[in-house]
C-alpha cells in the first residue's frame, strides 16, 4: 500500500515579524495538489508576505511551510524546482524581445541545448507569445506583459505555482485569457495559490478561498459556501414593466417582506423567509395584484459581502472580549 500524496501547500502555525509589525500571525492551511485557491484579503493583510515565504523570497520567524513535503527553510533549492512565482510587479530589461527575455531565464534554470528550446518553445504557445516573439519587452501591453511573467513562471514546468495579484490592471479580455489559462493549469494538475481583491473573479476560478486579516486566517472553504445566507431570508430581484413606485409601495403594505432598494426597473425585496413555496406565492401574489413582473429571481450573496460580513463579525467578538488586565499582559 503506497503513502497518501503530502499536500501540495502545507502551511503551519506561519509568523513573520518586521519589529513589532505582525504581517503574518499563526497562519495555517493546505492545498491540496490540483486545486485552484484563491487567496483574499485587504492591502497589508499578510497576502503578499506569506506568498514571498511560500516562493523561498523570504524567511518566516517561525513555522513549517512545505511544498510537496519539502521544507521550505531547510530544502529552498528543492522548492524552488517545484514553484513557479508570479509576483504582482516584475522587472524587465526593457531592450530585451519576448523570446530573449524567455531564453535569459530558461538559462538561469539550467536548461541547454534543444530542450531550452522547447520548453521556450511550449511555453510561448501556452501563453500565446508566438506572435510576440520579437517584441521589444518595453512596448507590450499589460495584458501582454502578464502573459509574459506567467511563461517565465512556467519555463521549467512546476508542480505549484503562486499568482499574486496576476489580473492586477487587466482589461476584460485579458482577464478572461488569464482566467482560461489558469484553469488549464489546472486540469493538468498544477496546484495554484492566487490572490486578487476581485472576489468575483476568483470564484469563476478557484475550487476554494482563504480569506486572510490582519494576518490571520479567518475562513476556508468554497466559494459557494460563503453565497449561502443562513440569516434565514431572501433577497429577491424584480423588474416591472410600468410604475415602478407601485412595486415600492407594493411591498412595503405586504407582510413578511421588507424593501431594501429601488432600482430603475424595480426593486431589490427582502422576504423573512428561505422557503420555496413562500417565495413562490410573493410572486403569486404580485401578478393576482395587478404588477406586470419581468424578471424575478433569488439573488446570491456576494462575496464581497460575505467577506464584510465575516469582518464584521470578529469585530464585534473583539469588541466584547474582555480586556486582559495589566498583570496577565
Amino acid at each position: 500500500m503506497t503513502d497518501p500524496a503530502p499536500p501540495a501547500i502545507e502551511v503551519l502555525n506561519l509568523h513573520r515579524n518586521f519589529g513589532r509589525l505582525k504581517a503574518v500571525d499563526g497562519v495555517s492551511f493546505e492545498i491540496t495538489p490540483g486545486n485552484v485557491v484563491g487567496f483574499v484579503g485587504a492591502n497589508g493583510a499578510g497576502k503578499t508576505t506569506t506568498m514571498r515565504i511560500l516562493a523561498t523570497l523570504d524567511y518566516p520567524t517561525r513555522g513549517t511551510l512545505k511544498i510537496g513535503g519539502i521544507d521550505i527553510v531547510q530544502y529552498p533549492s528543492k522548492v524552488r524546482s517545484k514553484i513557479g512565482w508570479m509576483p504582482d510587479s516584475f522587472g524587465t530589461y526593457n531592450h530585451m524581445t519576448v523570446v530573449e527575455y524567455l531564453d535569459f531565464f530558461a538559462r538561469a534554470l539550467g536548461f541547454a541545448g534543444q530542450e531550452r528550446a522547447d520548453r521556450i518553445a511550449d511555453v510561448m504557445n501556452f501563453t500565446d507569445l508566438d506572435s510576440l516573439s520579437d517584441r521589444l519587452i518595453n512596448t507590450l501591453s499589460k495584458g501582454m506583459s502578464q502573459r509574459l511573467c506567467l511563461g517565465r513562471a512556467l519555463i521549467h514546468d512546476p508542480d505549484v505555482l503562486v499568482l499574486d495579484e496576476p489580473a492586477a490592471g487587466l482589461d476584460p479580455k485579458a482577464r478572461v485569457e488569464l482566467k482560461h489559462l489558469i484553469r488549464i493549469l489546472a486540469e493538468d494538475g498544477k496546484t495554484v495559490l492566487i490572490s486578487s481583491h476581485i472576489l468575483s473573479e476568483l470564484s469563476e476560478m478557484c475550487d476554494s478561498l482563504l480569506f486572510i486579516n490582519k494576518g490571520k486566517i479567518i475562513h476556508q472553504g468554497s466559494a459557494e459556501s460563503l453565497k449561502q445566507d443562513d440569516s434565514g431570508v431572501t433577497i429577491i430581484k424584480v423588474e416591472i414593466h410600468g410604475d415602478t413606485e407601485k412595486l415600492s409601495e407594493w411591498a412595503q403594505m405586504s407582510p413578511n417582506l421588507k424593501l431594501k432598494e429601488t432600482l430603475k426597473n424595480g426593486a431589490r425585496i427582502e422576504v423573512d423567509s428561505v422557503d420555496s413555496e413562500v417565495i413562490s406565492d410573493v410572486l403569486r401574489r404580485m401578478i393576482n395584484d395587478g404588477l406586470s413582473v419581468i424578471e424575478f429571481h433569488r439573488e446570491e450573496r456576494k462575496l464581497e459581502d460575505a467577506f464584510i460580513d465575516i469582518l464584521g463579525e470578529i469585530e464585534a467578538k473583539e469588541s466584547t472580549s474582555p480586556t486582559p488586565s495589566p498583570d496577565k499582559q
